[in-house]
């Protein structure tokens, strides 16, 4: 990579975005494995704010987008304090959003899953997920892409009473 590229990358904005951590009655929370297949990776549900929404409109809706779980199904609990944002890898930056952000910046929901199993439904009309599974912490760390790491960890920490 070149400096000027990396130069220009630093002047990008981060994507507005909602992050959304379900939790089950077990305490485990919600992975999806990306469809997309970069690095086979997990995370939880997450996605941009629309023009004009308040961001809790934006985390149900992209809840309900990614798993079919809609708003009757969860509880809220939590959000966090203020925004995480991460920082894309250079390389993967011109193939996301249009080569326009550097990463994305993220208010984040703790949501509680009401419902049972067989009600998520992950096979949606835009389909992000290949499967899906409930984690603890440590098993989500592991399979998250490691641009995410320090995101997810302070999640976890600011999330804690919950987990």
């Amino acid at each position: 990579m070149s400096a000027e590229y990396l130069h220009e990358i630093v002047d990008l904005p981060y994507r507005k975005c909602v992050g959304i951590m379900l939790i089950n009655k077990d305490r485990l929370i919600f992975a999806g494995q990306r469809i997309d297949g970069i690095a086979e990776a997990w995370q939880m549900p997450q996605g941009g704010i629309d023009e004009g929404e308040d961001s809790f409109t934006a985390a149900l809706r992209e809840l309900e987008e990614e798993t079919g779980i809609t708003s009757d199904l969860v509880k809220y609990l939590a959000e966090s304090f203020g925004t995480h944002h991460y920082d894309l890898p250079p390389q993967l930056i011109p193939q996301l959003w249009g080569g326009n952000y550097r990463g994305q910046e993220q208010k984040w929901y703790l949501l509680r899953f009401l419902g049972s199993d067989n009600q998520i439904k992950i096979n949606t009309k835009h389909p992000e997920f290949l499967n899906w599974d409930w984690m603890t912490p440590k098993e989500l760390i592991e399979s998250i892409v490691d641009f995410k790491h320090t995101v997810y960890q302070a999640l976890f920490k600011e999330f804690e009473d919950f987990l």
